[in-house]
């Protein structure tokens, strides 16, 4: 356990070690926020980011954290969107577009497979020296 300060009020808590630096109290009223966020953007389809932010009281960068966090999403016609950590391109909800979580995937799993092929030829090569080999009589 750390002590630390509160980042929103400046009380000193119990740091548990997860997430961002806040209170109890200061968390609780930002998973409020949230909902109410989350109710605004339900009614409210066609709103921006910052319209979003302005009517709710809160940052434009908290809900953006949000949206990474897949806590909230837009739908495809809304005109918020955020950039994609990897290329940059506008998304609606996460860290990366469609594409670069297919190469991530796909890189992933290259890797993971390529042990696999190097077992099996060093399984090979010991087979072929555990042979019984016989030496002819002369």
């Amino acid at each position: 356990m750390d002590v630390k300060n509160c980042k929103m009020c400046g009380r000193l808590f119990n740091y548990m070690g997860s997430g961002k630096p806040i209170c109890p109290a200061c968390a609780s009223k930002l998973e409020d926020k949230f909902f109410e966020v989350r109710e605004y953007v339900r009614d409210h389809k066609d709103a921006g980011i910052n319209q979003v932010a302005e009517e709710n009281d809160v940052p434009v960068s908290q809900i953006k954290q949000w949206i990474r966090e897949e806590r909230l999403a837009f739908s495809d016609n809304s005109p918020v969107g955020i950039e994609c950590e990897n290329c940059g391109a506008s998304i609606k909800t996460g860290r990366f577009c469609k594409a670069c979580k297919d190469i991530l995937a796909n890189g992933l799993n290259n890797a993971v497979a390529k042990p696999k092929v190097v077992l099996q030829e060093k399984k090979q090569e010991t087979d072929k020296k555990a042979q019984v080999r016989f030496m002819d009589k002369m």
